[in-house]
């Protein structure tokens, strides 16, 4: 019978300090430099576009502009007045000197009086999910406009000292909810009772909410492969398996993520062993390839192993995550990784390992995996979740 753990969060790491903020703005700066640009442009809506966030420290809302010019403070425009006096004591913590004003009824004309008072046309960078009305207006203005949005995802994908240690608080968040879902699980729980269980262990110690996908089936009659999105009324019973897919995060930027199978009031049964013996074997088999300098393609052999048993998957073998869903995303649906996915891995970059492993009829499946961060010389999981296809009692 499996021991799910009963440990207390530690505590919580300190804000990111003005150094951190000042390094990343840098980073960005140089990066826009080094594509032609001398002004970079931020945008974001509707807590989506994660470069606000990283260069102000302010959550995006209703919607945000940030003008980050070559040198000196930047200026934040934000959606919703009311708004406005949360961003001012956010960011003006940062102790960057950055204007933050509401961006108004037109955010295109917004963004131009901010360029505006740069002086004369400038090179524009812009980041993030660009309005068409508000890229119309700056490209008018502009003396030329570049994409930065690979630049920056590049960024974003090595993480500094400061963002591991938030990571490592979003994972043992993360742990804590799993074992108050698979409570609840254990006690007969509905799906979306489970969700309210993980979410309220977290969101209780300041955690923030990413994701939290699960599901339940029979094992002697299955008819669910992979967490579901959105949970339903469907209860676990005695013979069940539940499989989950967890993200608590700290912050508005950085979850971790841990992936499960457990089952209960009952040994797992050979269809599930065999499932989940293929999963691990995929699992080790990526992580003993992790390390700075290995191409991401290498890690997709793994899947052989799924190939061979005549099983098949639904879900990425693996994916960056901190920052946005991040390169390289490997699938068992496109074996040839392009672009950012085809770079060899780097030390200081997050991965979420997670071979899902289904049947080829998609009704019976299972997930394991979580964070980890490549090393130099291999890798190290963020997560203290124990591993292994998980047997609980029920009731």
């Amino acid at each position: 019978m499996s021991t799910l753990p009963r440990e207390t969060p530690p505590a919580a790491p300190a804000p990111f300090s003005t150094g951190e903020l000042r390094s990343r703005r840098a980073l960005m700066r140089a990066a826009a430099t080094a594509h032609g640009a001398e002004v970079v442009l931020a945008y974001g809506a509707n807590r989506t576009g994660s470069a606000i966030p990283w260069l102000t420290t302010w959550p995006v809302t209703r919607e945000a502009l940030f003008v980050l010019p070559p040198d000196g403070a930047g200026r934040l425009l934000v959606g919703f007045h009311n708004h406005v006096p949360d961003a001012r004591r956010t960011v003006l913590d940062a102790g960057l000197g950055d204007e933050i004003d509401p961006i108004g009824d037109d955010p295109a004309d917004a963004a131009l009086r901010a360029l505006r008072r740069l002086g004369p046309a400038r090179r524009v960078g812009l980041l993030g999910p660009v309005p068409a009305p508000v890229r119309a207006a700056v490209t008018a203005w502009a003396s030329a406009v570049v994409a930065l949005d690979e630049h920056y995802t590049r960024l974003r994908m090595v993480k500094s000292d400061e963002e591991l240690r938030w990571l490592e608080h979003a994972a043992a968040l993360t742990d804590l909810a799993a074992t108050a879902l698979l409570d609840a699980a254990g006690q007969g729980a509905d799906e979306r009772e489970m969700v309210a269980a993980a979410e309220h262990a977290y969101r209780r110690e300041g955690g923030t909410h990413h994701i939290c996908y699960v599901t339940t089936t029979s094992m002697s009659a299955p008819d669910r492969c992979v967490p579901a999105q959105w949970p339903s009324g469907r209860r676990t019973r005695p013979g069940a398996v539940v499989i989950f897919e967890l993200s608590a995060g700290w912050g508005p930027d950085h979850p971790a993520q841990l992936l499960r199978t457990a089952v209960f009031g009952a040994e797992p049964t050979a269809p599930y062993r065999r499932l989940h013996e293929i999963a691990e074997r995929v699992r080790d088999e990526v992580l003993g390839r992790l390390r700075a300098g290995v191409p991401p393609a290498e890690l997709l052999e793994s899947l052989r192993h799924v190939r061979d048993e005549g099983l098949t998957t639904v879900d990425d073998l693996l994916h960056g995550l901190g920052g946005g869903y991040l390169p390289p995303v490997l699938s068992g649906r496109d074996l040839t990784p392009r672009g950012p996915h085809a770079e060899p891995l780097r030390a200081g970059t997050t991965i979420v390992v997670q071979p899902n492993i289904c049947t080829p009829d998609f009704q019976a499946g299972v997930q394991t995996g979580e964070m980890v961060v490549v090393t130099d010389t291999g890798y190290r999981s963020l997560h203290r979740f124990p591993p292994g296809l998980l047997t609980l009692p029920f009731g």
